[in-house]
């Protein structure tokens, strides 16, 4: 590893393992219209070698992402994911308060759909997608929501929360139409993946990563809290 602090926190590191804090605004992946931009494998492969993205993170999602450092750990942790072993728990802001405390969304997904390429629910041509939700603080006009997806599509949460009538707090793609204010709380896409919990692919031992919450999330909760 480079004696120079790599710019993004370091979660869990070691031979074959990264796990990472990423900010809000960092794309997993490079941009197609603009490739040299800075993603998380060009800001820190000059500090870690070569690495291999084993999951994603929409670019306004902040969070837990794992990274692995050889091939075969990114083989083996890749077929964790698909075989649905890995358990992922993420923590959002949603508008209005549910009418439920622990609800389980049961709808098939269908990405790409129309002009601005929305994932949507679609019984009769979606994938099969389920996500579990539980309200861990209510506030006035907001809930802070965990949201645990059983499931990997391609913005399944958001479009979940969606369909359950809840939408994220300033997501322009799916509903900050509903914002019960002309000043939400937070500025950005209120998702933050909490915590991921898979197998360790050579030590064979199970290891739970959680990530704090950013600044404008805590200070979000905090302006929510103070009323």
């Amino acid at each position: 590893m480079s004696a120079i602090e790599p710019p993004v926190p370091i979660l869990y590191v070691d031979d074959v393992l990264l796990v990472i804090n990423k900010p809000a605004g960092l794309p997993s992946l490079p941009d197609g219209y603009d490739p040299a931009a800075p993603h998380v494998r060009s800001l820190l492969e000059p500090h870690f070698g070569r690495v291999w993205i084993v999951h994603r993170l929409d670019r306004d999602t902040s969070g837990v992402l794992l990274l692995a450092r050889s091939a075969g750990a990114h083989r083996l942790l890749n077929m964790q994911f698909d075989q649905r072993q890995v358990k992922k728990v993420y923590h959002a802001l949603v508008n209005g308060s549910p009418d439920w405390d622990e609800k389980m969304v049961d709808l098939p997904l269908r990405v790409n759909v129309g002009h601005k390429h929305r994932t949507a629910v679609d019984p009769a041509r979606g994938k099969p997608a389920v996500t579990h939700l539980r309200v861990m603080e209510r506030f006035a006009g907001y809930a802070l929501v965990e949201a645990a997806p059983e499931t990997g599509r391609t913005h399944q949460i958001r479009a979940h929360l969606v369909a359950a009538g809840y939408p994220l707090l300033a997501d322009e793609l799916y509903g900050s139409q509903t914002e019960s204010q002309a000043a939400p709380p937070m500025p950005r896409l209120a998702l933050h993946a909490r915590a991921l919990t898979f197998m360790h692919p050579v030590q064979g031992i199970l290891l739970r990563v959680e990530s704090p919450y950013p600044e404008d999330f805590t200070q979000a909760l905090e302006r929510l809290r103070g009323g």
